[in-house]
């Protein structure tokens, strides 16, 4: 392990800071929540974006959410093939072993991921299909909503292929049996979310209208 290295030390100093001022203050929670184990009301899949913070747009403590973070927040069809699935088995120990009442799929604007995935479709990102390309396999799951706005104007495409992967993960949910059962249990609701990260705008699917709508 000679290649590990010590903190930067900017990080170091801020873990001093949290330590001395957040948890200090609030100390007696932060022992019952290691000591009662964590009991969230709801699971949020959201992107790796840097700029996509969950809990501040919510204003959420710690152990409220169940938060897990991929490449433009994608959830893949249910595929029990006995190898590696880090988002399925996320959404298993969620609905199965802490039992969220809700999942929240969060998307954003000018996601990296999505423009990754449009321009591999569009045949500007070779390099995206060879397939030693872990990026381009997992925007594979996305081709479905490519297809659906791949006749829209050249600059409408990226905001609505962000839209189609809240969509797109939202139907993969519902392939695995787990979920489903518990959707139609009424045990658990889902939630498709489209975030405008510079201007703080929240938009929900209204399945309804058949579109997202403003919060």
């Amino acid at each position: 392990m000679n290649h590990v290295r010590a903190l930067p030390n900017y990080l170091v100093q801020r873990f001093h800071g949290w330590k001395a001022t957040t948890y200090q203050d609030n100390k007696a929670w932060y022992r019952r929540l290691a000591a009662n184990g964590q009991h969230p009301r709801a699971m949020v899949i959201s992107c790796c974006d840097s700029r996509v913070h969950v809990t501040s747009i919510f204003g959420a403590d710690e152990g409220e959410f169940f938060i897990h973070r991929n490449i433009a927040g994608l959830v893949p069809p249910h595929n029990p093939d006995g190898e590696y699935h880090g988002t399925s088995a996320t959404v298993e120990y969620a609905v199965a072993s802490l039992g969220v009442a809700h999942i929240v799929v969060l998307g954003h604007s000018n996601c990296g991921g999505v423009k990754g995935c449009l321009d591999m479709c569009s045949g500007h990102a070779p390099e995206l299909l060879e397939k030693t390309s872990f990026v381009g396999r997992w925007m594979d799951i996305l081709r479905p909503g490519y297809q659906r706005i791949s006749g829209l104007p050249t600059e409408l495409q990226q905001p609505a292929l962000e839209r189609e992967a809240v969509l797109v993960s939202l139907e993969n949910l519902m392939t695995f049996p787990f979920v489903k059962e518990a959707v139609e249990g009424d045990h658990l609701t889902l939630h498709g979310l489209w975030t405008d990260t510079g201007e703080g705008g929240l938009e929900q699917f209204d399945p309804a209208k058949g579109e997202f709508v403003p919060v």
